[in-house]
């Protein structure tokens, strides 16, 4: 028998159960020196009561009890403490202030990428008031959190869900724009909103109810970034709408941090607004610069508890143990400093020299495709500035180091895995493998080349028995190199397919009777008419996409500057059909 842990799962030995064990004493003594008291909540929760709180980020494990219920392990603490207030707490109206260390579980969504599917999580939770100052403190107190688990260079993105809000329920939109708006907005998707916007603005078959300047609005506010006076400008793009809802609290909130001595922390950032039926105000998200995703988010969440009960005003926060443990390392590997392990002081003295260091000295790291995008995307990144001269002829090196950015060849469909996971900061590929990869990146440029479609075909003359067979056996089997992709397609159709992956020669699979069909990329068309192949449906259209993982894009100044930039090179070009808007 192998003895091996789960997937996702792991056995955590004694050196770090110890710093695990410091690191959760340290939080937890702060937690408490600010009036938090210890909850616990139960590891499995019924299905329907977890479905009630919010719209699910991540798949949660279920299985049914011996009594047939549907029952999940715990995805999430914040929709716990939401049905425990409303159901144990109903009558209580003085403050709450709750905490808790707990470990959540969630299913893998991305096929093919390593993932933790089980998570410490730290946090607390303030029932019952509702002021900025309350919202300001939380923020504070994760920053002091995190410094106290040893993560002394960390930013905190802020912004308000509230604009965005008044804005949609203005902007006379059916749900289907809404949800495929808050979709973009949920994914980080630039692209992805450029398009529905612009498609409003330009009267290109979207719902001619919209009024152009809500998608316009729209479209501007998820670019707002700097410091305090990117509330202005967020006011300046959503008062003449009359929708200036939460700019007011969000400044306040800014001025009490600012008045702490933690603006330096600080972005005013409105793309990372996400969970919109979770939250109701300010929104907040930790990062680290060393690490590709966040640590740690908040926000204010009034709504939840009263899907459970009566509504009260709620906020708070948590964050990854794990996350946090990983970003203090990383701190440690590149700054040479003294291992914390076994030390009683975790604190960042150094945080502000830690952080003087980290600007500019890093080479910013360019994931770069092989292949057939590789010259059109060295093409595109020297017409933006960038010293791409060693990237012609790089014979078998893999990194290719200049004073300013270390270019990572990979092929395109490694590339979402490369940026997500913080080995770069920002990429290059096309939009089907950013599809298939399901990779938690920020999509913010079309680079306009490497065109295709994904399509769906056939050997010819083949329909009526591929029909047939589907009438008899209920499926339809399919060849693919993009399983993900195929799958979501057919799942909207709602016919039932067989998935058979293959890594070349797709075309082989239905002229030797592996499959009935096949899904594929193709540019011309060429090599499907040789083989007697018919398209039968179009999948979707994919070009060449700019993306980074989502702390680099807040953490790095150098990745928006160079988002810019590829946006000025793109729309100089004639082959992109919609100019997207600023950085």
């Amino acid at each position: 028998m192998f003895l091996a842990t789960p997937s996702g799962f792991r056995d955590v030995l004694p050196d770090e159960a110890q710093e695990r064990e410091q690191i959760v004493r340290r939080v937890q003594d702060l937690f408490a020196e600010n009036g938090f008291l210890p909850i616990e909540t139960p590891t499995l929760e019924v299905m329907d009561v977890v479905n009630m709180g919010s719209r699910l980020s991540k798949t949660p494990f279920r299985f049914f009890d011996a009594q047939g219920d549907l029952l999940a392990l715990r995805p999430d603490v914040t929709s716990q403490v939401s049905r425990m207030v409303a159901s144990r707490l109903p009558d209580t109206d003085e403050s709450l202030r709750l905490r808790y260390t707990q470990r959540v579980f969630r299913e893998s969504d991305q096929d093919g990428m390593a993932s933790s599917r089980e998570i410490t999580q730290m946090g607390v939770e303030c029932i019952n008031e509702d002021s900025p100052s309350v919202d300001a403190e939380l923020i504070g107190l994760m920053i002091k959190a995190l410094h106290a688990a040893g993560v002394s260079t960390l930013l905190i993105g802020l912004a308000s869900v509230s604009p965005l809000r008044q804005l949609l329920d203005r902007a006379g939109a059916d749900e289907q724009w809404k949800s495929s708006i808050l979709e973009a907005y949920h994914t980080s998707d630039f692209v992805l909103l450029d398009e529905l916007c612009n498609n409003v603005i330009q009267a290109k078959g979207a719902p001619s109810t919209i009024a152009p300047a809500y998608a316009d609005a729209i479209k501007a506010l998820a670019r707002v970034r700097g410091g305090k006076e990117a509330i202005d400008k967020a006011r300046a793009i959503a008062a003449p709408l009359g929708c200036t809802d939460g700019l007011d609290a969000l400044a306040e909130i800014y001025e009490h941090l600012e008045g702490e001595g933690l603006a330096e922390a600080l972005l005013i950032d409105f793309s990372i607004i996400s969970s919109f039926d979770y939250y109701t105000g300010v929104v907040f998200e930790c990062f680290s610069p060393h690490l590709g995703a966040a640590i740690g988010s908040g926000g204010r969440y009034d709504n939840m508890i009263s899907a459970y009960g009566t509504s009260r005003p709620a906020a708070g926060f948590a964050f990854s143990l794990e996350q946090a443990m990983a970003a203090r390392a990383a701190e440690e590997d590149l700054f040479e400093t003294t291992s914390l392990k076994g030390s009683d002081d975790l604190s960042c003295a150094s945080s502000e020299k830690k952080d003087k260091e980290i600007k500019g000295k890093r080479p910013l790291r360019i994931a770069v495709p092989k292949g057939a995008l590789s010259n059109d995307a060295i093409t595109t990144l020297s017409a933006a500035g960038l010293d791409v001269g060693s990237l012609a002829n790089p014979g078998r090196q893999l990194v290719i180091e200049t004073p300013d950015v270390h270019y990572i060849i990979v092929r395109p469909s490694d590339a979402p895995a490369f940026v997500a996971f913080g080995a770069a900061d920002c990429g290059i590929c096309g939009k089907d493998s950013l599809l298939e990869a399901d990779a938690s990146v920020v999509e913010l440029v079309d680079l306009g080349f490497g065109a295709c479609r994904f399509v769906v075909a056939e050997p010819h003359g083949t329909a009526a028995r591929i029909n047939e067979r589907y009438r008899k056996l209920g499926s339809i089997r399919i060849a693919t190199k993009y399983p993900n992709v195929t799958r979501a397609y057919y799942a909207r159709t709602g016919v039932q397919v067989d998935i058979v992956k293959l890594h070349g020669n797709i075309e082989l699979a239905p002229l030797c009777g592996m499959a009935d069909r096949i899904v594929d990329i193709t540019a011309t068309g060429n090599t499907l008419r040789q083989n007697d192949l018919v398209i039968v449906d179009e999948v979707l259209a994919s070009t060449a996409r700019f993306f980074a993982n989502a702390a680099s894009l807040r953490t790095d100044e150098r990745v928006v500057e160079l988002a810019r930039k590829l946006m000025d090179v793109r729309d100089e070009q004639d082959f992109l059909p919609i100019a997207g808007g600023d950085f």
